[in-house]
């Protein structure tokens, strides 16, 4: 977990960020603390929820645990990477768009699905989002 900030944009890493075994959306308070009011918070969203049913103790979390991390913690754009590898584009389409929704409700200004070569710029509402390569997503 990392969180950076530069001429007054923050952003926060969190991989590989371990959902609580039994599935809940409780997050630790550090994790809240760091990406608290971040403009980009970039998180682990490896799993769907019946898919991390299955997988609880892999060291990742679902979709919903992130877009619930992201909304509790006020940040104000997510961007979803480490894709499960058995999701094809398509799936990762329609999943980024249940999250898109879900955030969208809880405050969030956008969700992306992040993709190799993407680029994020922060200067600005909602922030620029362009793939500077399409090999796939990251």
């Amino acid at each position: 977990m990392r969180s950076f900030e530069f001429n007054g944009r923050s952003i926060a890493y969190l991989s590989d960020h371990q959902q609580p075994f039994d599935g809940s959306l409780a997050a630790a308070p550090g994790a809240l603390e760091l990406v608290q009011g971040v403009d980009l918070l970039i998180h682990d969203s490896q799993y769907t929820q019946p898919e991390f049913a299955a997988k609880s103790t892999w060291g990742h979390c679902t979709i919903e645990y992130a877009v619930h991390v992201a909304a509790e913690a006020g940040a104000k754009r997510l961007a979803l990477f480490h894709h499960d590898p058995e999701h094809d584009d398509d799936t990762i389409d329609l999943l980024q768009f249940a999250a898109a929704s879900s955030g969208s409700r809880r405050g969030l200004r956008q969700v992306v699905a992040a993709s190799e070569g993407m680029c994020i710029t922060l200067a600005g509402a909602p922030a620029h989002v362009s793939a500077a390569s399409a090999v796939g997503r990251a």
